[in-house]
């Protein structure tokens, strides 16, 4: 039984296109302004209120999901930290905290074919003038749903449910056979 609390991340294997990403701490948090600006104290990463947008701070980052709805990512380090410093922040305040940390896996797609590498699983117009750097927003992948985070003009960050990770590298490796070699 204890073997089944080790969890470890699906291989992904880097290629000139792909990169994983360590290990994250991730909470999922709902609430209004007073539960994003506690969070933004102790975070210390304001939460965006602007639509589909990311802040980040170092290597922590908040992501707008929804009008009460954001994902904190910070280095998996960090995890210990956050688990006390959170739910003490919002302490008295009217919110939900969930520490999601080991249901996504996140890797970067990256490089000149990133947005047509993706566009072919995904229904959104991914050119930088309407997913522009910054933008993030909760999508499908073919069948899979995903969290898609422009993080520069060529790199975008993909966080999928663990059980999804292989069926979307598997995909994008599909549609990498096409790429010039």
């Amino acid at each position: 039984m204890a073997d089944m609390l080790k969890r470890t991340s699906p291989p992904v294997a880097s290629r000139p296109w792909l990169a994983p990403l360590p290990a994250a701490t991730r909470y999922s948090l709902r609430g209004g302004a007073e539960a994003r600006a506690a969070v933004a104290a102790a975070f210390g990463v304001e939460p965006p209120t602007q639509a589909c947008r990311a802040a980040s701070r170092g290597a922590r980052s908040a992501l707008w999901l929804g009008p009460d709805e954001h994902l904190l990512i910070a280095p998996e380090s960090d995890g210990a930290t956050l688990a006390t410093a959170l739910p003490a922040a919002l302490a008295g305040v009217p919110h939900s905290l969930v520490d999601v940390s080991h249901r996504q896996v996140a890797f970067e797609v990256r490089g000149p074919h990133a947005e047509w590498l993706l566009a072919h699983g995904c229904p959104l117009d991914l050119d930088v003038a309407a997913f522009p750097v910054g933008m993030c927003t909760r999508t499908v992948f073919v069948k899979a749903e995903v969290l898609l985070w422009r993080t520069a003009d060529d790199r975008f960050r993909i966080e999928t449910w663990r059980s999804f990770t292989d069926y979307v590298i598997t995909l994008l490796a599909e549609t990498a056979l096409e790429l010039p070699a």
